[in-house]
């Protein structure tokens, strides 16, 4: 079973240590996202164990979808088929069936869709989900929810995220089912419960305060940086956080930004995930202590320098700007590749950072001092 330890707080900011059955993850942490069971980039898992990857996340949709994750429970699991010792979480499929989906029907058993692929029909439910995250044997299975827009009536938010309350319940009954049954890869899956509400903070309270009462192994604020302000967005952490129990990790779903990653660990938030550092790398977009680059503009061309001085990740360690540029404006792949190896190492060293700044008590300033450079571009 997981075991949470709080060794460093530093106002509402904590450093922890997470053991799960598949290695000990500290927190803050940035899980580097593999969608498909690989991060887009052609970056392999020797890559990522490289650049400093605690936690790859990949989504039940898609695995769902192809290779099908009857698949690979034949092939040992997620861990065996992608060659990944370490911790593994699988988002529950929610977001995707309502994003990316061709929507057709929501009901209380579950959700029927459209397969983006090839348009065949799918149902997915609560049970469903589960029994996909347990074929995929993933470290922490995310339950199954309803993600309504930030921007929706509270008429539509406050009943889906009543169903969202339900729908999580029977996820509890349906994994602790799974986890005893012999054919089961993973015997030790965690379940972390979604915390929604769109924008308003009356109704993510109410939810915060029973999901926790499930008493989980952890909890996730789902539902943000899809639409609204960050203000916004801050705004909701300062209200459900608290709610949450503090001696559990928190996830905050999808985000983000360098800046949103200091703003919520300055308000207790353990796990954080996004696509930025993968989809920006592709498009030559690279971060740097000092804003971010553009590595297709002319002002790169004859520059001899690094991406950034003093990094250790394989691109800087070897290439420049102007090389890399060249790649890029080439379609050479490896631009590509040596981007997103960047962009990745970037964000699991600032969370490096980020956590000794909490242990040795400066976090408060470590976060104005990076807030401040990160703007200077």
């Amino acid at each position: 079973m997981a075991e949470y330890t709080i060794v460093a707080e530093d106002g509402r900011a904590k450093s922890a240590t997470f053991k799960t059955v598949h290695g000990t993850v500290e927190t803050p942490v940035f899980m580097n996202v593999g969608t498909a069971a690989a991060i887009k980039g052609a970056v392999s898992s020797a890559d990522l164990e490289e650049i400093g990857t605690q936690i790859e996340l990949s989504n039940t949709y898609h695995l769902h979808l192809r290779p099908g994750d009857e698949v690979v429970k034949k092939l040992g699991g997620l861990h065996k088929f992608m060659s990944w010792s370490r911790p593994i979480l699988t988002d529950s499929g929610g977001f995707q069936v309502f994003s990316l989906a061709d929507l057709r029907n929501i009901k209380e058993e579950g959700v029927t869709f459209r397969s983006h692929i090839d348009g065949h029909r799918i149902f997915m439910g609560p049970e469903e989900s589960m029994q996909i995250q347990s074929n995929l044997a993933s470290t922490i299975a995310m339950a199954f929810d309803e993600c309504p827009s930030s921007v929706a009536d509270r008429s539509y938010v406050r009943p889906s995220v009543e169903r969202t309350y339900r729908w999580l319940v029977r996820c509890k009954k349906k994994l602790e089912e799974l986890n005893e049954q012999e054919d089961t890869i993973n015997k030790e899956q965690l379940l972390f419960g979604i915390n929604q509400g769109a924008v308003y903070p009356d109704i993510r309270i109410e939810h915060a305060k029973m999901i926790r009462e499930l008493d989980l192994p952890g909890y996730a604020v789902g539902g943000l940086a899809v639409g609204e302000t960050h203000e916004q967005m801050y705004d909701i952490l300062d209200h459900v956080v608290p709610e949450l129990p503090r001696e559990k990790p928190v996830y905050l779903m999808g985000v983000g930004t360098p800046a949103n990653i200091l703003e919520a660990v300055d308000r207790g938030v353990d796990f954080f995930d996004c696509v930025y550092p993968s989809r920006n790398g592709r498009h030559g977009h690279v971060y740097t202590k000092h804003g971010h680059l553009n590595l297709f503009n002319a002002q790169y061309e004859l520059d001899d320098r690094p991406i950034e001085e003093g990094c250790g990740c394989p691109a800087c360690r070897r290439y420049s700007r102007a090389y890399i540029r060249h790649l890029l404006k080439a379609k050479e792949m490896l631009g590509m590749r040596l981007c997103v190896l960047h962009n990745l190492w970037f964000y699991n060293h600032l969370m490096e950072e980020i956590r000794s700044a909490i242990r040795e008590g400066r976090y408060s300033s470590y976060k104005n001092e990076m807030l401040d450079a990160l703007s200077e571009e």
